[in-house]
């Protein structure tokens, strides 16, 4: 099938949305030669949301994130290429630990549950636990729980609020990807006018959140606990300062950007 160029639509767009009004995998497209007028209908139809400025992954209400395909939608941030690359930072980095099991997880800001169900799928015998503010993002994590049965958890509540105190002093990975943008900051249309700024926005530096958890997370971490936090890229130092009671290490994302900030807790 040959699919006509459309102007402000990139080829693989196009595909992609003729592959979903056909309901059909991207790879079966050269197998069909006609389509039904309906389908046309609902290709252009597609086509048209995204025109509108719609996000491509909301319109097909999909995403694969490592090992997983998820659910996604206006709900919750659409997980990027980003924290799929910390989510492989931390398996690599468990991967070559004395302590290469983890027992407790917990992912702050856990949106979609794309990073907690992820890491579920990597560790099958942890108790993994995601909390988040949104009522609407901790549906859909539990959605994407069930639809992938890995059986994480999912709390409603403002980062370490929801979990059982029998946590403190226990968790031995915990990972967020908290909201890191600087109100004021210009962001494109298609992310402001259609993610949820909730999971965008963190005060006049965009740090605002990140204080907040590094002012809690030594008290949960065990011993041997570890952090991982998604940051922005000018956010490097500012961070690691605020990670002082243990060692730090600022990582580059696939991009050679500093988007990582990992923490060992030291007794």
């Amino acid at each position: 099938m040959r699919i006509p160029s459309i102007p402000g639509v990139e080829p693989y767009e196009a595909r992609r949305l003729m592959a979903l009004a056909l309901d059909v995998p991207v790879s079966k497209l050269g197998l069909i030669e006609t389509i039904h007028p309906n389908v046309r209908s609902r290709f252009e139809a597609l086509i048209d949301r995204l025109l509108a400025g719609e996000p491509l992954q909301y319109i097909e209400g999909t995403i694969d994130f490592g090992p997983l395909q998820l659910k996604i939608d206006n709900r919750a941030l659409i997980p990027r290429p980003e924290t799929e690359n910390m989510w492989d930072l931390v398996v690599r980095d468990f991967a070559m630990s004395d302590n290469p099991d983890p027992k407790v997880i917990v992912d702050l800001c856990t949106g979609s549950g794309n990073l907690a169900l992820a890491l579920q799928w990597a560790f099958p015998e942890a108790r993994v636990v995601g909390t988040d503010s949104s009522p609407d993002a901790i549906d859909l994590a539990r959605e994407n729980n069930e639809l992938t049965g890995l059986g994480a958890e999912f709390l409603l509540g403002d980062l370490f609020e929801p979990l059982d105190r029998s946590l403190l002093g226990s968790v031995n990975l915990l990972v967020a990807n908290p909201p890191y943008v600087s109100e004021g900051d210009d962001l494109p249309a298609v992310v402001s006018d259609h993610e949820p700024a909730q999971a965008l926005l963190a005060g006049a530096d965009g740090l605002e959140v990140i204080r907040r958890i590094t002012s809690q997370m030594y008290t949960w971490l065990a011993p041997d606990g570890k952090v991982f936090l998604e940051i922005g890229e000018s956010h490097g130092t500012a961070v690691a300062n605020l990670m002082n009671q243990g060692r730090t290490r600022i990582e580059n994302d696939q991009t050679g950007r500093p988007r990582y900030a990992i923490g060992y807790h030291m007794t």
